[in-house]
């Protein structure tokens, strides 16, 4: 099983599994298989706190009837992520996922590329995070670990933000990956200075996660196509079990 805390009295670290690429490779054959909710409840047996999915505007993975599926079958939190986008924002009223990430969306990448501008958007965005947050949805806002973007999250009242984690992920060089720390590292201070819980996620797997686990502050990461792609080697629930090994390590100070 994997461990229930971690060493200094820091709560332990929190794992949300995409199940994304679960989705993709069923929807590659048009077929009923794999069933998106057996991913899930086999993930939170292993021992992650949560479910993410991304239901993206042109439903290349996950589809409506998963969103709600999930929301009315698996006891656990679910965290849509989902584009500003007016279709999208009612299903999620009509869902009541428990949370809601904001996140930018161009319909010809292959993964989302970087994180939302929420400075040059506060207008676009602050409906959106009102009307959700009425509905009882806490919000959240994909972003660069950037001042900037984590001073319009605060003024916006999500009270939480996942940090961009690809640019340290894809870091070509040691010196490029130990610029894009640093970013990870001031921005979670940041947040956490602002009153932000503070997620990350993007690019996540076991090999780089030792330098994300310098980062101060962190409440859950958000981690999935690193998984579906181990678990095709072990099987699902034991990537998830590996990755809750691995994260163990967190302290959540300062390092």
């Amino acid at each position: 099983m994997p461990p229930e805390s971690s060493r200094g009295g820091h709560p332990p670290l929190r794992l949300g599994v995409n199940l994304d690429h679960v989705a993709t490779l069923r929807q590659v054959r048009g077929t009923e298989y794999p069933d998106i909710l057996e991913a899930a409840r086999l993930c939170l047996e292993a021992g992650a706190h949560g479910i993410t999915i991304h239901l993206r505007e042109d439903r290349r993975h996950i589809q409506d009837a998963d969103v709600f599926r999930l929301k009315a079958e698996v006891d656990a939190p679910l965290n849509l992520e989902m584009a500003n986008a007016p279709e999208i924002v009612n299903i999620a009223l009509q869902v009541r996922p428990d949370e809601v990430c904001l996140v930018p969306e161009r319909r010809q990448e292959l993964t989302t590329e970087g994180g939302l501008d929420a400075a040059g958007q506060e207008d676009a965005l602050a409906p959106t995070v009102r009307t959700l947050a009425d509905a009882g949805i806490q919000v959240s806002l994909f972003v660069e670990a950037d001042a900037r973007q984590l001073e319009a999250a605060a003024r916006l009242g999500a009270p939480m933000v996942e940090l961009h984690t690809g640019a340290y992920c894809d870091a070509a060089s040691d010196q490029a990956a130990d610029a894009e720390l640093g970013r990870l590292l001031q921005g979670a201070r940041r947040a956490h200075a602002l009153g932000l819980q503070v997620n990350a996620g993007h690019g996540l797997h076991t090999g780089n996660l030792p330098g994300v686990l310098r980062v101060p502050h962190l409440d859950t990461l958000n981690i999935g196509h690193s998984l579906v792609a181990r678990a095709v080697f072990v099987g699902l629930a034991e990537a998830v079990r590996e990755m809750l090994v691995a994260m163990a390590a967190y302290r959540g100070g300062e390092p």
